[in-house]
């Protein structure tokens, strides 16, 4: 005999059976819905790729002035696109309707050294499709490893860990380093006798400065920020900041160039302090890092080198490296306090009686040099 139980049970089962049975249904029209979704996303990538780049291939390397040859073909065979666009360092080369497809990158455009971006754009009806490489611009001279000569040596600080150096007039102005040591130092050049000193905040280790009209430029390692102290009294009139780290300074015209300790130097418009330019140094075979204290000499950018005793003489227009000025045996390892912390670092130039002056950090002396050429 039936009972509401029982009723209960088979209605409930009935239930159960159908919704199992649409379950599976739908799990299998879902299943399939999905192999259809992937095949078309899978043609979809397959049509979206228009062309392949032929030419320059990754890491292809070349000289400063060379042409660069960029080519591009489709992708499948019988299918164009309307316009291929080429960029270099990010600047518009041309613009490509028809074949062969291939276009060189004009010298002018290749005038620099450094890692450079080659990008390719193809349009076709609604499609577009980028493909980017990069290349390698080195130098197309030799540098010359130079000789020096000292011509007068004069006291030095031995205290003073040397980041910055400049000449002015008679007197040097002298960037230290080091945490809670860190200072601005006004010195007289023929006995070493600090005159002034500003000291920095002890959280600051102090690195390069430059001299731009009347004020003193001054960065900092990590920190991020530098100072603008009026020349005549050492007072802060400003503050300065950059996103890397700031290592060397020096005064070009109506710019100032920091190094950050990489291959890179970077051209500030002095007001604001506003980068506007950058260049990437190389020599025949490398890229040239490490770039320390900065001086500007008739025309070139004179670079320390950390840890080494070599200044990298460099071409401010192009980045690659003139020639090298090799100071080795100016102040041996062997007389130095710590070998790997009392490197060179220090160029200053006396552009009236053309004079270079040289020195390293905690040396006792400070070096004018002649540089054979």
């Amino acid at each position: 005999m039936e009972t509401k139980c029982t009723r209960y049970v088979l209605i409930t089962l009935g239930i159960m059976l159908f919704a199992w049975t649409i379950s599976c249904s739908g799990r299998s029209g879902e299943a399939g819905k999905a192999d259809i979704s992937r095949a078309a996303v899978v043609e979809e990538d397959r049509d979206a790729k228009l062309m392949k780049m032929l030419l320059p291939e990754e890491n292809a390397e070349f000289r400063l002035n060379n042409p660069i040859i960029v080519s591009v073909a489709p992708e499948r065979e019988g299918r164009l696109y309307d316009s291929v666009k080429i960029f270099f360092d990010g600047k518009p080369v041309a613009v490509m309707k028809s074949g062969p497809w291939q276009i060189p990158v004009p010298p002018e455009m290749t005038g620099t050294t450094g890692r450079k971006s080659v990008k390719a754009v193809a349009f076709s009806n609604s499609k577009i499709q980028t493909i980017t490489r990069f290349v390698i611009i080195y130098s197309d001279v030799t540098p010359e490893k130079l000789i020096y000569k000292v011509v007068h040596s004069y006291p030095h600080d031995q205290d003073a860990f040397t980041q910055g150096l400049v000449y002015d007039n008679g007197v040097l102005f002298e960037g230290t380093g080091q945490t809670a040591g860190s200072s601005l130092r006004e010195v007289e050049l023929e006995t070493g006798k600090v005159l002034r000193q500003h000291n920095l905040d002890q959280s600051l280790f102090g690195e390069g400065i430059a001299l731009y009209r009347d004020r003193i430029y001054q960065v900092t390692w990590t920190n991020k920020v530098g100072f603008v102290y009026e020349k005549s009294s050492f007072s802060v009139i400003n503050k300065i900041y950059y996103p890397t780290e700031g290592w060397g300074l020096t005064t070009m015209n109506e710019t100032i160039v920091m190094s950050d300790g990489t291959n890179v130097l970077y051209f500030y418009e002095p007001e604001m302090f506003t980068a506007v330019s950058r260049v990437e140094v190389y020599d025949n075979e490398k890229k040239v890092d490490q770039l320390n204290e900065l001086e500007y000499i008739n025309g070139e950018i004179w670079a320390n080198i950390w840890q080494t005793d070599l200044i990298a003489r460099i071409d401010p227009a192009s980045g690659k490296v003139n020639s090298y000025v090799d100071l080795s045996g100016l102040f041996p390892g062997s007389k130095r306090l710590e070998i790997n912390a009392d490197v060179l670092n220090g160029i200053a130039y006396d552009a009236v009686n053309d004079r270079i002056f040289v020195t390293g950090k905690r040396w006792p002396k400070l070096y004018e040099i002649r540089v054979t050429e």
